[in-house]
């Protein structure tokens, strides 16, 4: 078994579409970013990187590269799922927290689960999201910013006839 954790700030800024686990939120600010900003998904790129010895997501779509302008995190997770799949690996579960103000999360997180668990292929039981604000404190708590902290396991595939541990 594997652990890897991930982490992703961005600002907010007015106009800009609140896309979060890839799933769109109705708010009047979103995150800022070369790609489509989503701190939940980006997080977990790390995160299963991490796992996988395979660097962080700038290492593989760095935001100077023209082709993830504007891309959505769930491309970036399809490719670093493809990346673990070729070193044996894959996802066991996914435990993740979004630090914000606004919008409240509470009854969106089961959602926000079910959406990271599907995206993952696992079981939605093995897949939960939490939401803590900032007390009012820095750029989170003021509403300017959003974060979020990832935690996989991963564990690896046994082949047959293989003896790998």
């Amino acid at each position: 078994m594997r652990i890897g954790l991930g982490f992703d700030i961005h600002r907010l800024q007015p106009g800009r579409p609140f896309i979060l686990g890839g799933v769109t939120f109705a708010h009047p600010r979103g995150p800022v970013g070369h790609s489509d900003g989503d701190v939940l998904l980006h997080a977990l790129v790390d995160a299963l990187l991490g796992a996988a010895a395979l660097g962080d997501i700038g290492d593989h779509f760095p935001d100077t590269d023209p082709r993830w302008k504007g891309a959505a995190g769930k491309v970036f997770v399809d490719q670093a799922l493809l990346l673990l799949d070729a070193k044996g690996l894959k996802p066991l579960q996914v435990d993740a927290t979004v630090f914000l103000e606004l919008p409240k999360l509470g009854k969106r997180k089961p959602e926000l689960a079910a959406e990271l668990a599907k995206i993952l292929g696992i079981p939605e039981e093995r897949a939960n999201v939490k939401a803590k604000t900032m007390e009012g404190l820095g750029a989170i708590g003021t509403g300017d910013a959003i974060a979020a902290q990832v935690l996989v396991t991963l564990e690896e595939r046994r082949l047959s006839g293989s003896t790998t541990r």
